[in-house]
């Protein structure tokens, strides 16, 4: 899937696509039971959920998707330190590129 890249102030200025087929690693989002509901742990909604991909060229993405309809995938880089804390959040342990940006030690 492609899909266009934001920042924090919304798409960026360049048409930058992102594609999700051609990722070289994927992790999906945890999710915890609050008793009526899977919430996703990295967003605490249960209509909202990232997804962390690493790309060829060895950058790291989160596309965020979402359950309302009517909206579509967005994504927006992070850096090496921004993945790691994702990753530590959602429970995986880091790949060996990311062992340094290990927000816990």
């Amino acid at each position: 899937m492609k899909i266009k890249v934001h920042d924090e102030h919304g798409p960026l200025e360049s048409y930058v696509v992102v594609d999700t087929s051609r990722a070289t690693r994927v992790w999906e989002p945890a999710r915890d039971w609050d008793g009526r509901n899977w919430i996703y742990r990295s967003t605490g909604s249960e209509w909202e959920w990232e997804t962390l991909y690493r790309s060829r060229r060895g950058r790291y993405y989160i596309v965020e998707r979402s359950a309302w309809q009517g909206t579509r995938p967005t994504a927006r880089f992070v850096s090496p330190q921004q993945a790691a804390a994702w990753l530590i959040l959602n429970d995986y342990e880091l790949p060996e590129e990311l062992v340094e940006h290990d927000p816990t030690e």
